[in-house]
């Protein structure tokens, strides 16, 4: 290994700590003319090799750290025991049904920065985010192919972050085999998952512990299930007896998805609906006309994309959360979420407390909700939780 990033005195302080991201300003040079996405040593400014790291000099993060241990070896048996490790951890988890699907990769909380990987069925959705995991990409295919009942991989890069990379977006069959839709079971509901054209890689298993907690709440109450996308949370309602759901999304290939599993699950059409549309404006106007519901689910998408969008981001969470209180039946619940990593948790608990009073409700917070345990929060990483959410009651 030739190449060299030098840091400027005391840039070094993350590395220390085990952040995995080397941000520009903090390099003062580079030597030996890497490539992107080759690997360079990480050192301070007294010559101390502190890490490995993929080289990005597109990004804002120009150092993204594949290992600490500057002798390691970054090559096709490091991403195979990186990956087999992560598998490991969703065995552990019990998450690796042969007929379910679960988070195999979550980037940096797998060691494996820009790499996420999705498993349905033998399937593995995969995307290469970064300059780094598009460097070693055959050696990150051939390793997924190896393992215990994968049948093919496909790719979906084509998250707008490739950008940033200074990479083009790759969608298409890698290795193996695998259909444009694939059928998965989740706590004992099947789900028919688009691998092609859904959004990320085609379902959303963070909300897995979320979905499970709308159950006990579900029973007997009108459901408004806001950007509910193919319809995950309305299949868990109704399995939990809810009286009747209303999903709204924009998409209406999402909602038609969302009416076929609902109907996948025996459930009769008339206990829901689908109303295609902005969800800004659809609740605006079920405001207007003051409907009111006993269980709501807020799920927008990120809405908070960097630090100068954060102030416009908070006045929507608040605008989001103001409608849902109002909507809000006497004694009703409220899920909430935000996706958005730079909208820390305590942020959030201000805002869903200044909707209440904006709309003069007394509110409490029943419980809190995060990203499940298939996309672990590494230790040193804070930016690895992004998915927070409360389970909120209009007092009667």
């Amino acid at each position: 290994m030739t190449s060299r990033m030098t840091l400027l005195p005391g840039r070094e302080r993350s590395l220390l700590r085990r952040h995995p991201w080397i941000f520009s300003g903090a390099v003062g040079d580079v030597s030996g003319s890497p490539q992107p996405g080759e690997t360079v040593e990480v050192a301070d400014h007294r010559g101390n090799v502190l890490a490995l790291a993929a080289y990005s000099p597109r990004s804002q993060i120009t150092g993204r750290v594949w290992s600490f241990d500057p002798s390691e070896n970054i090559g096709p048996g490091f991403f195979a025991e990186r990956i087999r490790s992560a598998c490991s951890l969703r065995e552990e988890l019990g998450l690796l049904s042969p007929e379910g699907g679960c988070r195999l990769i979550y980037s940096e909380s797998d060691g494996l920065p820009g790499v996420i990987a999705d498993v349905y069925r033998g399937v593995v959705v995969l995307q290469l985010l970064s300059a780094g995991a598009e460097f070693h990409r055959r050696s990150i295919v051939g390793a997924l192919m190896e393992l215990p009942g994968v049948r093919g991989v496909y790719e979906r890069s084509d998250a707008s972050i490739r950008r940033r990379e200074g990479l083009p977006p790759g969608t298409g069959l890698l290795a193996g085999s695998a259909g444009e839709t694939v059928r998965i079971v989740e706590n004992g509901l099947a789900f028919e998952v688009d691998l092609v054209h859904g959004q990320k890689t085609g379902f959303y298993f963070d909300l897995r512990d979320a979905r499970g907690r709308l159950r006990d709440f579900a029973r007997g109450r009108k459901v408004l299930n806001m950007f509910s996308y193919t319809g995950s949370f309305a299949v868990n309602a109704l399995a939990a007896d809810a009286e009747h759901v209303t999903n709204c999304d924009s998409s209406r290939p999402a909602l038609v998805q969302a009416e076929r599993n609902l109907a996948l699950n025996g459930f009769d059409a008339s206990r829901f609906e689908n109303i295609c549309g902005d969800g800004f404006d659809l609740l605006k106007k079920l405001r207007t006309e003051k409907r009111r519901y006993g269980l709501i689910v807020l799920d927008p998408p990120k809405l908070v994309d960097s630090r100068n969008s954060l102030d416009r981001g908070c006045r929507a969470y608040q605008f989001l959360a103001e409608c849902g209180f109002e909507l809000l039946s006497p004694g009703g619940v409220m899920f909430s979420f935000s996706c958005s990593g730079l909208m820390v948790p305590e942020l959030f608990h201000k805002i869903t407390a200044s909707a209440a009073a904006a709309v003069k409700c007394d509110a409490k917070i029943l419980g809190y909700l995060q990203q499940s345990a298939d996309h672990p929060v590494d230790a040193a990483t804070p930016e690895t939780l992004y998915l927070k959410g409360f389970i909120s009651r209009k007092n009667g």
